[in-house]
């Protein structure tokens, strides 16, 4: 348990986000930048989709973000016939007291992982949506809470089809980041084939000291944002729904996480204000996945080569 007489201000959330990266480093090699967006989701309580190749630490990132922090983890295998009561849970009957009683499912924890969340079915994507959205799942009539703080880290393979069911774009607006790994440096991945077997994400303790992490996502809430940032953060959004090569703008919500996520990249870097870099260096993460392109789809017309356009052509304030 954390002093309660330590202050908690954007250098204490920069030191946490520091122990927090630098425990997820000890597994996850040469991917500073995509530990950095996986510790800005959590400090915004945001979900996160990990999009990439197989192979290269999608599931070790997402468990050993858990496994720093302590928390109670659930992991989801995705398969085309896993139903949603798999995902949420189900009422079962008790002959002892004669009534049904509700056993949650994996979904109620602290951080998910939905491994490879494209091969499960519409039905059971769907299930998601609540969860994701409210925090909330509803059985029988009846909601229940889900623990808090409450994060879904999911994966899926962009270049595999067969027995996918691709991602409706309300499930992926949910996702408050996107990133990806991609293939580690010749260093990097030398260091990989040097690193012991028992060097997993299992063997990892969490961060020490623990971080407060409810007071860090609460302080990074409050932090300030001057009107012409919020500015410049409506013209990126907005100048997404204006071109004629996109077919799906960035929605409002993506302005919210936008301005969420450009919160938590100030404090990571030790400020208690929003910066215009800070909104640079959320705009991909944030907004790359919420584009879709009129033409080409996704891999032959990449929303991120659209989204560096908006941030060449929308001025930045001084």
């Amino acid at each position: 348990m954390m002093n309660q007489s330590i202050s908690i201000d954007a250098a204490y959330c920069k030191d946490a986000s520091d122990r927090i990266a630098a425990n997820i480093e000890k597994v996850v090699i040469g991917k500073h930048d995509t530990v950095m967006t996986a510790v800005c989701a959590l400090f915004c309580e945001g979900h996160m989709l990990l999009e990439d190749v197989p192979g290269v630490g999608k599931t070790l990132l997402a468990k050993a973000l858990g496994a720093s922090l302590g928390f109670s983890c659930g992991r989801i295998q995705c398969t085309s016939d896993l139903l949603p009561s798999d995902v949420l849970g189900v009422n079962i009957y008790n002959r002892k007291i004669e009534d049904f009683v509700f056993r949650p499912g994996p979904v109620n924890n602290n951080i998910v992982l939905i491994d490879e969340i494209n091969r499960a079915n519409p039905k059971t994507q769907s299930a998601l949506l609540e969860c994701m959205e409210e925090r909330q799942v509803t059985s029988d009539g009846v909601s229940m809470r889900l623990p808090r703080p409450f994060m879904i880290i999911a994966t899926q393979n962009p270049i595999e089809y067969d027995g996918t069911f691709p991602l409706p774009e309300a499930q992926l607006d949910r996702f408050f980041v996107r990133a990806s790994l991609g293939y580690p440096d010749l260093d990097s991945e030398f260091l990989i084939l040097d690193q012991k077997e028992g060097e997993k994400s299992e063997s990892l303790m969490p961060a020490d000291p623990l971080p407060d992490l409810r007071a860090i996502q609460k302080f990074t809430e409050n932090v300030f944002v001057s009107d012409s940032v919020k500015n410049y953060i409506l013209e990126i959004v907005r100048s997404t729904r204006k071109d004629s090569s996109v077919f799906l703008g960035a929605s409002p919500r993506a302005s919210i996480a936008l301005q969420r996520a450009a919160r938590a990249f100030a404090v990571m870097n030790g400020r208690n204000y929003v910066t215009p870099d800070d909104v640079k260096k959320a705009a991909h993460p944030v907004l790359d996945h919420r584009i879709r392109m009129a033409y080409g789809g996704r891999g032959n017309n990449p929303a991120s080569v659209f989204t560096d356009k908006i941030l060449a052509s929308v001025s930045v304030p001084v």
